[in-house]
């Protein structure tokens, strides 16, 4: 398998922007073949920015440069048919977040390629470096049986995948109850950038329990400032029979008597006289390394080490390897985050149903 990641790309948002800057980062490692878009003006404007060979035209146009895979980050209504007609070429894909807007085009999608489509998701978070670090601590038995999560991180889908992960669950039933709330805050930074001015904003609160049919339990927590938010921070707590993660602490039993404390602790080069450059390198837990950088030594954001992450494991799954969160687990999640959703406006125990890509 060749050591250099070749992939194109459907589209040139703000989310493409991530695929990228990180192939930019680390051209040794990745290579953008094609990236197709709709307009001239916006294929002109794309190979100025990224020198890359930016084209409008056809998916076969696209599929000219002969890539290791495709990845789709175009708007939601638009990605089902892309996705379906990929899959009818037999070309592996890598979908952003969600695959598809409504549990009507989700199960039209799952109908017309269903579970042989070589199709995986773009779901990041779980590949963020600090996420990672507590889902490999939570995994690692330290925890014992973890049946309780608390994550207030990531919207909808992302705080699902999030959710499920750290709790080692795969797709089950769920019942869920849930509210939203107002309240005031000063408006922050956005997509565009810092604010220029002082502007007081509404900041909505989702909060929703979450009861699997494994026994299993957690609770969704986000506002929609926590992205940019500098006054807006995430919480994650994680508890099992014999520890738990709150934050960036780690309690566990190493026998009954014997009680565990560490702390997380992130590992940045280029710091005082450090002079391996400056990017990320990992997390510590107690001496032991639970997460390491894939993409070191590339100076990228922890969003966008994520990327780079979902790219090397497409690379793999695209040779034959395994999956890393397939079409199925990202149906699944979306159609969770939207039953939260449901939940917070009937304002009572709201059950999941059977749909055909859970059976």
């Amino acid at each position: 398998m060749d050591d250099q990641v070749s992939f194109a790309i459907v589209g040139a948002g703000w989310r493409s922007e991530f695929y990228l800057r990180v192939a930019q980062a680390l051209p040794e490692r990745f290579r953008v073949c094609r990236v197709l878009v709709r307009s001239t003006e916006k294929a002109e404007a794309i190979s100025k920015k990224w020198n890359v060979n930016a084209i409008t035209g056809s998916l076969d146009d696209l599929l000219k440069c002969s890539p290791d895979f495709v990845v789709t980050s175009v708007p939601w209504n638009v990605n089902p048919g892309l996705l379906t007609e990929l899959s009818a070429r037999k070309m592996p894909v890598l979908s952003e977040t969600p695959p598809a807007p409504d549990v009507e085009q989700m199960r039209e999608l799952w109908a017309s390629v269903g579970g042989d489509a070589r199709v995986q998701v773009a779901e990041q978070y779980p590949f963020q470096p600090l996420h990672a670090a507590r889902i490999a601590i939570a995994g690692s038995g330290k925890l014992g049986n973890v049946s309780h999560a608390y994550v207030s991180a990531a919207h909808g889908y992302h705080g699902v995948a999030l959710i499920r992960r750290l709790l080692g669950i795969g797709i089950e039933p769920c019942v869920i109850k849930g509210i939203k709330t107002t309240s005031d805050i000063i408006e922050g930074p956005g997509r565009d950038g810092p604010p220029t001015v002082e502007r007081m904003a509404k900041s909505e609160q989702t909060i929703a329990t979450m009861s699997f049919a494994s026994g299993k339990s957690a609770v969704f927590d986000f506002t929609g400032d926590q992205y940019f938010s500098w006054i807006r921070s995430e919480r994650v707590l994680v508890r099992g029979d014999r520890g738990e993660i709150n934050n960036l602490d780690v309690r566990y039993l190493q026998d009954y008597r014997t009680p565990i404390s560490l702390t997380l602790q992130r590992q940045d080069t280029g710091h005082g006289g450090n002079l391996e450059g400056y990017y990320h390198a990992g997390w510590l837990a107690g001496g032991e390394w639970v997460y390491r950088n894939p993409t070191a030594p590339a100076r990228l954001a922890d969003d966008e080490i994520a990327i780079g992450d979902c790219l090397l494991r497409m690379h793999e799954y695209a040779a034959g390897g395994p999956g890393f969160y397939g079409l199925r687990e990202g149906l699944s999640d979306h159609y969770l985050g939207m039953t939260i959703d449901r939940a917070c406006a009937a304002d009572t125990n709201t059950s999941t149903q059977p749909q055909p890509w859970s059976q």
